[in-house]
């Protein structure tokens, strides 16, 4: 049991030479007293092992008899004590078992730790995303120069040294891209390893009865350090001018610099499961009521119906092919009629008031019917709007041949922007419609594409959708589930949160030329028949 020089071990209820550790209860036993101490009753039971097989660092000793085990806590005095402490010191002070504070500390440990779990799953995405973005730095700005020297042919010999000044722009920002971006994977890589070490701390003491490490672990792994944001980049572009000899910088073109943007990490889980995630989806929809928008057909497509957004107190603005607002009841009657000066392709209901997009601006309308306008685009065009769950603004904007979607402050400051994936590879060809998931996802529907294309609230990508014809627009309800309008198909398609096909949702009678779509409740839809102007109340759970 003992080497020279070393005191010997005792019982810890009679003094005797120990053989057994109870690992419950932390107290040394001779082999008599092991037998007695079973037949006390404990909350947690006991577990008797061989004093020789027994883990010291696993022991938590008493401060104030070092040689004795602590077996119980001092809640008045916030201590773990040995037997002795509790007939003397703390003798009239509320005493608990050891092992309750054990699992009290253990709980909150475990706690922190997921928190930094979560954080490190989100933050290791983000660092993948940008290490593949680094690597794929030369063939996006390869692409950019040949965007440049593409416009340069054009102008000839008279432009080279406009043509190199650009170059040198491009290889310069592509050092400074590549450095920052290092840097911040670099950043990463220190955050996650911090956070491991946590991690195997915290995995080591959930088998121990230390409580002394634990309450010195505790405080260190709350105030952990954690990234509150992170800074993102966007990517120059080169923006291309009428070309004129005179005035090489402003109408050959220019390069538009990278931006940083703040982009805050720890943010709490949106998605939660719904309790009823396991409805029943029938098996014949039915329409339950019918709106007819009245608008007129466009001439040049025969189009009537584009657009609807819900309100609060279930009614329905409805946008047509005509500069006009409606609002509508479920029951199909008309409440009110706001003059635009633009078709309501493109509208929302942000913060109660029905928003839409504009000719390069977005536009609100107020309580008095007047058209404001809440702020511009500049020279992108906006297409599909819609609200975030964080008070923001989503929306789809086009420029010539780009695409992108951009999240704006209630005052038109850009938060965020989404245009290209971790290859450097643009996202969309031609952004459509919009809408935010319940788990963060922004999901686009992409007109030339044909398909449903969902970034997480990052911007990075996560899943594409093509399995209709060509997709319209997109919803999604309080289960995370995506709908998507399929146009030409004449169907409606049902997802899950990750973008898998869950079915179709087509009602009785069928659904001709959908286009919009939103949620009215859990279960059921409203969709709107582009070319009849007809939008169908469609009931499609038990």
């Amino acid at each position: 049991m003992t080497t020279q020089g070393q005191e010997a071990v005792v019982c810890d209820l009679c003094q005797s030479p120990v053989s057994f550790f109870c690992r419950r209860c932390g107290v040394n036993l001779c082999d008599p007293c092991v037998l007695l101490h079973l037949r006390v009753k404990s909350k947690f039971g006991h577990d008797v092992v061989d004093y020789v097989s027994k883990d010291d660092d696993d022991v938590c000793l008493c401060e104030s008899h070092p040689e004795n085990k602590c077996s119980a806590y001092c809640k008045e005095c916030d201590v773990p004590i040995c037997i002795l402490c509790v007939s003397i010191k703390h003798k009239l002070h509320e005493i608990s078992e050891l092992q309750d504070k054990i699992d009290e500390l253990l709980k909150d440990i475990t706690c922190e730790n997921d928190r930094l779990q979560s954080f490190r799953d989100d933050l290791e995405r983000v660092l993948d995303h940008t290490a593949k973005t680094v690597s794929s730095l030369p063939s996006f700005y390869k692409r950019k120069k040949d965007e440049v020297t593409a416009r340069g042919e054009d102008w000839k010999k008279q432009i080279d040294n406009h043509v190199k000044k650009l170059h040198q722009e491009l290889d310069e920002l592509k050092k400074e891209n590549e450095a920052v971006l290092l840097k911040q994977t670099k950043e990463f890589e220190d955050v996650i390893g911090k956070i491991d070490e946590m991690n195997r701390k915290s995995q080591k003491l959930q088998n121990s009865k230390n409580v002394t490490e634990m309450q010195k672990f505790r405080p260190v792994i709350t105030v952990q350090n954690t990234l509150k944001e992170f800074t993102n980049y966007t990517f120059p572009t080169f923006n291309k001018c009428e070309i004129d000899q005179n005035y090489l910088q402003n109408y050959f073109g220019y390069i538009e610099k990278m931006h940083e943007r703040k982009i805050l990490l720890l943010k709490e889980k949106i998605y939660k499961p719904h309790p009823n995630s396991d409805r029943k989806i029938l098996e014949a929809p039915s329409v339950s009521s019918v709106i007819d928008t009245g608008f007129p057909a466009s001439v040049k497509y025969n189009i009537r119906l584009y657009n609807m957004a819900v309100t609060d107190d279930q009614k329905v603005w409805m946008g047509g092919a005509s500069h006009e607002l409606k609002l509508f009841d479920l029951q199909g009657h008309l409440h009110r009629t706001v003059p635009i000066t633009t078709q309501g392709m493109y509208i929302c209901m942000y913060n109660k008031q029905v928003v839409f997009s504009g000719t390069n601006a977005v536009k609100k309308i107020s309580d008095d019917d007047t058209v404001v306008t809440m702020f511009t685009t500049g020279d992108w065009e906006p297409f599909g709007i819609t609200g975030s769950a964080s008070g923001d603004l989503l929306v789809c904007l086009r420029k010539d041949d780009q695409s992108k979607v951009v999240r704006y402050s209630i005052t038109g400051t850009v938060l965020q922007e989404f245009q290209y994936d971790s290859q450097c590879q643009p996202l969309y060809q031609e952004v459509y419609n919009i809408a935010e998931n319940v788990n963060g996802d922004i999901i686009v529907t992409d007109s030339k594409k044909k398909k449903a294309i969902a970034v997480d609230r990052f911007g990075i990508f996560r899943y594409s959708y093509s399995g209709g014809k060509n997709a319209s627009s997109v919803a999604t309800d309080s289960f995370g589930n995506i709908i998507v309008t399929d146009y030409t198909g004449d169907k409606i398609h049902m997802l899950d949160r990750d973008g898998r096909f869950l079915r179709y949702i087509i009602p009785e009678g069928g659904i001709k030329r959908p286009r919009a779509v939103c949620m009215i409740g859990d279960g059921e839809m409203i969709v709107g028949e582009c070319e009849t102007g007809l939008a169908k109340i469609i009931k499609f759970t038990e």
